[in-house]
């Protein structure tokens, strides 16, 4: 990845009318302000409802939960899909930003991620692409996805008919924001994110008291063999040059000191770059969990049960060399750079049917103050201290990322679109 570590002010911003970008920032700091954790994006929905039916376009709320969809039709051509997501993250904000969330349903909740960010971009987008359709010809259909988080939201449109009821796309476009300097696009040349699967894990023993160990099947002993046996398994059953990560995130048992409880539960997520991969660690936790519970002799087999799962993000590589040189085209070669396989993961690829090709690019937050700020002298070295996505710092410059990003959408939107005749 080469980046460069000078940051200027967005050229994108120049040929966006002042009275949209002031208009969109506005919603952007109000949707920072307001965010709602995934399945709950009531607010969210209906201010991005509201933004496309008064940019023109034919809206339909409540698709998949509190999903919007709002169609715009100009002639004979494609059919393309701009996506960004609703929700939040129960995350406590510590930006110190006057606009920061001070939101907490009871936990809190905090944008850490950026989809406020992708969703005000969008808005924006949506409303170039309105105001001028002498450039495309097609439909445009943007889309405002809840509950990307839980890695549900994407099959919950789908599961209410999204492209029965609205058209099988010919391209699914999305962006996303990352700690790069504002201003800057990047694409990767093969998977963007990861697949994922995240499984809980019930673990049953016998409850008794402290004193009499022997009359009780410890769950918390077992559980934690899991945990041990899990993290040397990787290590043992993939190929060195496979990229597989494990982790347990949770651990819940007992109530106190004193007391050995009868049951514990994990979670833990599995995240890979192929379908086989995931398939294969997954029938290896089911083993490795299975049989800790016998070893320690647990009353009842164990539960296991998979909470999500999220396919390999993996950009269709024409439609991507085409947008990758339209940004080029529209913020110069210094401003488009290139992007490694990242163990993230995205419910997005979902969205498009089977043939249909996606791109996926991210979108560079930090302004200058911030990259200045960050430790290191070099690019990779800042790169490493700024605060990343789902950090409570995680802080987009929207004067410089929310132009880019409108920007990189219409480009985008165009390049996937039918030319006019």
């Amino acid at each position: 990845m080469s980046i460069s570590i000078s940051m200027s002010a967005s050229a994108s911003a120049s040929v966006l009318p002042r009275d949209l970008l002031e208009a969109v920032t506005t919603l952007y700091l109000d949707l920072h302000a307001h965010p709602e954790l995934s399945g709950e994006e009531s607010r969210t929905a209906a201010c991005f409802a509201d933004w496309l039916t008064r940019a023109g376009y034919r809206v339909t709320a409540g698709v998949g939960g509190h999903g919007v969809v709002g169609l715009l039709e100009n002639g004979e051509g494609p059919l393309v899909v701009v996506r960004a997501e609703l929700d939040a993250l129960p995350v406590q904000e510590r930006t110190g930003l006057p606009y920061a969330s001070r939101v907490s349903t009871p936990v809190p909740v905090m944008h850490a991620c950026g989809h406020d960010l992708h969703l005000a971009a969008a808005a924006g987008a949506a409303s170039v692409l309105a105001a001028d359709r002498r450039l495309w010809r097609g439909t445009v259909m943007v889309v405002g996805q809840p509950a990307e988080e839980t890695l549900s939201g994407a099959q919950a449109m789908l599961d209410d008919g999204l492209h029965d009821r609205f058209g099988r796309p010919d391209a699914v476009l999305a962006q996303h924001a990352a700690p790069l300097p504002a201003g800057m696009v990047a694409h990767g040349t093969g998977p963007m994110t990861a697949g994922s699967v995240s499984l809980d894990v019930v673990v049953h023993g016998r409850g008794g008291h402290v004193a009499t160990p022997h009359l009780a099947v410890d769950p918390v002993v077992t559980a934690a063999a899991v945990v041990v046996r899990l993290q040397t398994m990787v290590a043992a059953e993939t190929a060195p040059a496979e990229q597989v990560v494990l982790t347990v995130g949770r651990l819940q048992a007992g109530t106190r000191g004193n007391v050995i409880p009868d049951r514990a539960e994990l979670g833990l997520t599995v995240r890979g770059f192929s379908g086989a991969a995931l398939d294969r660690v997954v029938t290896a936790v089911h083993r490795i969990v299975r049989a800790e519970c016998d070893a320690s002799g647990c009353p009842v087999p164990p539960e296991i049960s998979v909470v999500s799962r999220s396919p390999v993000n993996r950009p269709d590589p024409q439609l991507t060399a085409a947008i990758r040189d339209a940004h080029a085209a529209a913020f110069g070669e210094a401003r488009v750079t290139g992007w490694p396989p990242s163990m993230a993961t995205e419910d997005f690829p979902l969205l498009a049917p089977d043939g249909v090709p996606t791109a996926y690019w991210m979108l560079g937050t930090a302004g200058p103050r911030q990259w200045a700020a960050a430790p290191g002298t070099t690019a990779a070295e800042k790169l490493a201290g700024l605060p990343p996505n789902h950090s409570p710092l995680f802080a987009p410059s929207p004067r410089l990322a929310l132009p880019t990003g409108i920007t990189a959408m219409v480009t985008a939107a165009r390049a996937a679109l039918g030319s006019p005749s």
